[in-house]
């Protein structure tokens, strides 16, 4: 008898995705929402581990969005801060084009994989999943931190530090003058549609963005207190309860512990573990309600080669889980 293929086992599962046996790839060669150089090779580094012959292994075809070198030349010459923003233009420029290729991606029925890059290029892959999916597009968002702060809010003015207030519509108009350059990027996302899992590290003005809004958030004291499994079932049916609406999901390698994850540009100790980081991925994929997934802020300029290897061997690993793969 034929063993089925791991992309064949999930086609049966689908519920979304019309062209189920197809993955997607965005490689986001993007690091100008964050001061650190060499997250924007992150993609490369998982390219060059094999990641694309990995999902064609589980018998899925690859289809990769076109351009893509041009993240690291569309930057301008010019780019002063707007307030406390660093590089809002050419953080916007990429979300922008991010979004375009998500959008087509998932148009064709395909799971969009995005590969960072740095984490506001999620404004970019919530923009485009959305354009397809809509508004009952359920977020389920695993790092260790909230990423939710306004312009107003941030302290540092890294931009991958706000990606979900846009998306939210949490930022007024004094954030988002008709002259801003994220002035395109409209609310799509739910606020009840928007889950936290690994939370470890977040501002005091995030805390109050968390409570104002009520947005459901499970930190690393509630993988303590429940366990793994437990907060996983909590999350997902507070966003997704009948497990019948489509799941994108922004996988910040941070949220992982530094010693699972040790190439990363902001590492917080006492995060997930290797099996709590898979465990996720494994039940996302299987509620067969995943369509778009990021994984990003893989940096190869952090730490030596064998932190390297082991931060992209996870990456990698955790999308081969969020695709299928399974321990039997």
């Amino acid at each position: 008898m034929t063993q089925l293929t791991d992309a064949q086992l999930m086609a049966d599962r689908s519920k979304f995705l019309k062209n189920s046996t197809t993955v997607g790839i965005t490689c986001v060669s993007f690091s100008g929402g964050q001061p650190k150089g060499g997250v924007e090779d992150g993609p490369v580094e998982m390219v060059r581990f094999g990641i694309l012959d990995q999902i064609q292994g589980m018998g899925y075809s690859v289809e990769l969005s076109e351009n893509m070198d041009k993240y690291r030349t569309m930057q301008p010459a010019h780019d002063p801060p707007i307030g406390k923003l660093k590089n809002p233009r050419y953080v916007s420029m990429a979300a922008r084009r991010v979004a375009e290729q998500v959008q087509a991606q998932c148009s064709q029925g395909r799971l969009a994989v995005t590969l960072g890059g740095d984490h506001s290029i999620a404004m970019g892959t919530l923009v485009g999943s959305s354009a397809v999916y809509g508004d009952d597009l359920c977020v389920v968002w695993i790092d260790a931190h909230s990423d939710i702060n306004t312009p107003s809010s941030t302290d540092s003015g890294n931009l991958h530090g706000c990606p979900l207030s846009f998306v939210l519509g949490l930022c007024d108009e004094s954030d988002v003058p008709a002259d801003s350059p994220f002035a395109w990027v409209k609310p799509c996302i739910r606020k009840t549609r928007l889950v936290y899992i690994g939370l470890r590290d977040v501002d005091a003005g995030e805390k109050a963005i968390l409570r104002k809004h009520n947005i459901k958030a499970f930190s690393m004291h509630d993988v303590d207190k429940y366990g793994i499994g437990r907060v996983v079932e909590m999350a997902l049916d507070h966003v997704n309860k009948d497990r019948v609406l489509p799941i994108h999901m922004s996988f910040d390698v941070d949220a992982l512990d530094p010693s699972v994850a040790p190439a990363t540009g902001t590492p917080v100790r006492g995060g997930l573990t290797f099996r709590e980081g898979h465990y996720i991925c494994e039940a996302v994929a299987e509620t067969g309600c995943l369509v778009a997934l990021d994984l990003v802020e893989v940096n190869p300029a952090l730490g030596d080669p064998e932190s390297l290897r082991q931060t992209v061997a996870v990456g990698c690993s955790l999308i081969r889980c969020s695709l299928g793969e399974s321990l039997l």
